[in-house]
């Protein structure tokens, strides 16, 4: 019996079986987002000044975005949108494995109370949270994919939380089920019955081979499946661009953590803001080594690298060595460059800081060869702590790169940024990204153009509320909509925002 009588709960027909088994086979792949369609859906969030009122204006999602170039996916691109293991991953994969998280998640939910789990008759979740456990992986992101076509909120959970804390955050998102891959069955599964979480491993997604003979008569069958692919994911309910997408935890340094969540349009919006602000493009491939429960990890380096249409490069765990390594592979010493180099590195301060650690202990060859290599490099960021100003200029020193700072909060991911072209502060993070509006409210409630005070911040990708905390969630708000960070600033005399004291 088909569950929930969801039409792509059980397995694939037999006549679309093959198209999709040979399109798993092909080496064809796809880029994620065409820079024509980027510049369709970007058209909307660039139309509007940041002076105006940053009311939502659309109600498109990510998933839609996604869905328009899985669409056009057989007529675009020739490369994959992921790399990991040495393996590539192109949006057919992820799509196909997406697919397969629906259905995982439309047979879990079977008989369930619908008061429950959030499931309804026709097998859409209608908001149930789903916890995702996994490395940096393909598995993961075809796991939030899944959960949102399906029409759930993905709990990205991290097992580097102690049990207690994991628990809190289980219990706190009433999450239905956990996702994970093998490697982490064990640990979830004796969790998972802790607190009456349902649990299933998430299925291992294709890779593409890295040669078919033959591969230019599979062309028609690619498009064929493209089209059956298309078809089931038409069958399934659209999600509207306000509905939640995300619970992200804060790191509970004042109190327990709490959840915050984000919409699929505030998403759509926060991806949109980084590419424009910080160049973001097709021809960029990012080395991604941070956890994914966080903003950084999360957006910084892997949604807005899809929706420009980068390939994201999996680093499963940060290795000082690995990195060099694959910078220099990237960019000999002979002047050559690979045909997968990176060109984006973004990370913490204790990132560099163990960078150079590893660089000091070189010969003298390899550390010319490893700072030839990092000045090829487009772009180096930093975030999520202060960075010490020692720390900069050695870095600058030895790669030729001024990191460049931004700000940002789990609530509404990235506010202000120093910028791409132009002078990176020391000390500073920079101004409001595009169609972000800040300002500085003094303890008397009045507001500040270059005194001390309390950042505020308004933006389209603004978190929609803190997870059953409604008090909590209307007093982090003043009149006109702007969060209240409980930051302190100031500005400088060029307008960049100072941080003085981290709440």
């Amino acid at each position: 019996m088909t569950p929930f009588n969801c039409p792509t709960a059980h397995a694939s027909p037999p006549h679309l079986l093959l198209p999709r088994l040979l399109l798993l086979r092909s080496s064809s792949s796809y880029t994620l987002l065409p820079s024509r369609l980027r510049r369709q859906f970007a058209s909307d969030a660039s139309s509007s000044p940041a002076s105006v009122d940053n009311t939502r204006q659309s109600s498109r999602t990510f998933m839609e975005v996604v869905r328009e170039v899985f669409k056009h996916g057989s007529a675009h691109g020739a490369r994959a949108a992921i790399r990991a293991d040495q393996k590539s991953y192109s949006l057919v994969q992820l799509i196909s494995s997406a697919l397969d998280v629906h259905n995982i998640l439309c047979r879990k939910h079977d008989g369930k109370d619908s008061s429950v789990n959030g499931a309804n008759a026709t097998g859409f979740l209608c908001g149930a949270r789903i916890g995702i456990v996994a490395k940096p992986s393909p598995e993961f992101v075809a796991g939030i994919f899944g959960t949102w076509l399906s029409g759930g909120v993905a709990v990205p959970l991290a097992l580097s939380y102690p049990e207690v804390e994991l628990l809190h955050v289980m219990n706190d998102s009433d999450i239905s089920m956990v996702l994970s891959t093998k490697e982490h069955h064990d640990i979830m599964e004796s969790i998972s019955t802790k607190c009456s979480t349902r649990y299933s491993l998430l299925p291992t997604v294709e890779s593409i081979p890295p040669k078919i003979d033959a591969q230019e008569p599979l062309s028609s069958v690619v498009t064929s499946s493209v089209s059956s692919l298309m078809a089931e994911i038409d069958t399934l309910k659209k999600i509207k661009g306000d509905d939640p997408a995300l619970i992200l935890y804060t790191s509970g340094t004042t109190g327990k953590p709490k959840g915050v969540v984000h919409t699929h349009e505030g998403i759509l919006s926060q991806v949109q803001i980084l590419t424009e602000a910080w160049g973001y493009q097709s021809e960029d491939q990012f080395l991604h080594c941070l956890p994914l429960h966080h903003v950084h990890g999360l957006f910084n380096a892997l949604f807005a690298p899809l929706y420009s249409g980068s390939v994201v490069e999996f680093l499963p765990k940060f290795s000082v060595r690995g990195v060099w390594q694959r910078w220099r592979e990237s960019y000999p010493n002979d002047g050559s460059k690979n045909d997968e180099a990176i060109t984006v590195f973004t990370g913490v301060p204790t990132v560099y800081t163990r960078l150079l650690q590893g660089y000091d202990s070189m010969n003298p060859d390899q550390q010319s060869a490893c700072s030839y290599a990092a000045k090829q490099l487009r772009l180096m960021m930093c975030g999520s702590s202060a960075l010490p100003s020692p720390l900069m200029k050695r870095w600058q020193e030895v790669t030729g790169h001024r990191l460049l700072e931004r700000y940002g909060m789990t609530e509404f991911v990235m506010a202000l940024s120093n910028p791409l072209h132009g002078a990176r502060k020391e000390g500073t993070v920079g101004k409001p990204l595009p169609r972000v509006e800040a300002k500085i409210i003094m303890d008397d409630g009045t507001e500040t153009k270059t005194g001390v005070g309390e950042l505020c911040i308004k933006s389209p990708s603004l978190f929609k509320e803190y997870w059953k905390r409604p008090e909590v969630t209307a007093e982090s708000f003043i009149d006109g909509g702007f969060f209240k960070t409980g930051d302190t600033v100031t500005v400088d005399e060029d307008g960049y925002f100072i941080i003085l004291l981290i709440s």
